[in-house]
């Protein structure tokens, strides 16, 4: 992808104001909640951090994708975790806190492990002509553009929650725009081949997440987790960051074909997103019947 001001400038701003958004919500506490409930935290983590890579490579051997869009899968499937992920989980009844610091602390570790995924993935699926991310600065880059946004927005929340308060529904609504904006802008790059590729990677991305939300409630009711934390899970671990899969792709590797994974990953995750809250709603009207009787 040629450089742009929509890769070079706007994507990074709007990532970061996301994630800014996001920090709105967010409180030390968040992160220390791993010593507190040490294996929803940790399960959930295995979930983002390891199984869903597995799970995405495990889907492109499955189905012989190779090349830039391969890479593009692993890219997505080594971002998890974001802003929507815990409105998901909000409007779902989940366990908001634990979604929450989820996030929080996968937004931590993806900073070093996203580079070294996505270099091992151009390496294997031999995606010629296209630059490994050098590991130090990606590391700086994601850095400045996800934790100090965030950083910014819990010190507006611990010193002025007012103003955090009156300006989260904002924020997330200018959030949900610039999603929009991206993934629009992302798809209209390479519509040429749109058709194309939403043929080969439709069924991956649509597998990938599905099955990811599976894999949560899977693992959770494995180690005897409480179904609201199970929903919190599977949440999690198949509402990727699609902006910042873009933003790889677009932006660090400059290559619009691998954004376009993300991007159709995005468009699927809204979709099944909606029978999540549906099932969510369920579960928790059932728990308050059952606490009733």
């Amino acid at each position: 992808m040629e450089e742009s001001i929509l890769t070079v400038l706007f994507l990074p701003l709007a990532l970061a104001f996301i994630m800014m958004g996001m920090g709105l919500s967010l409180t030390i506490y968040d992160f220390k909640r791993i010593f507190y409930q040490p294996k929803a935290i940790l399960l959930g983590l295995v979930c983002q951090l390891i199984l869903l890579p597995i799970l995405g490579f495990a889907l492109i051997k499955l189905f012989g994708l190779s090349g830039a869009l391969a890479v593009g899968v692993m890219i997505i499937a080594a971002c998890p975790g974001g802003a929507t992920s815990n409105l998901i989980s909000h409007l779902s009844k989940g366990d908001t806190a634990l979604s929450i610091s989820l996030t929080a602390i996968s937004s931590l570790v993806t900073v070093a492990t996203i580079p070294l995924i996505v270099n091992f993935s151009i390496r294997y699926f031999g995606e010629e002509g296209s630059v490994l991310l050098p590991l130090m600065q990606t590391i700086a880059q994601i850095f400045v553009i996800t934790i100090i946004p965030v950083s910014i927005g819990m010190i507006i929340k611990s010193k002025r929650p007012d103003i955090a308060k009156k300006a989260d529904p904002h924020v997330r609504l200018f959030s949900a725009i610039f999603l929009a904006l991206i993934i629009l802008a992302a798809i209209l790059k390479e519509r040429a081949n749109l058709v194309e590729f939403f043929i080969q990677v439709g069924p991956v991305t649509l597998l990938l997440n599905v099955l990811s939300l599976l894999t949560g409630l899977v693992v959770a009711k494995l180690f005897l987790l409480s179904p609201k934390h199970g929903l919190t899970i599977s949440i999690e671990s198949g509402i990727q960051n699609g902006t910042l899969g873009i933003l790889v792709a677009a932006t660090l590797l400059k290559n619009s074909a691998m954004a376009i994974p993300s991007a159709i990953y995005s468009l699927i995750m809204f979709m099944t997103a909606v029978f999540v809250i549906y099932i969510g709603l369920k579960m928790s009207k059932k728990t308050t019947q059952e606490k009733v009787v």
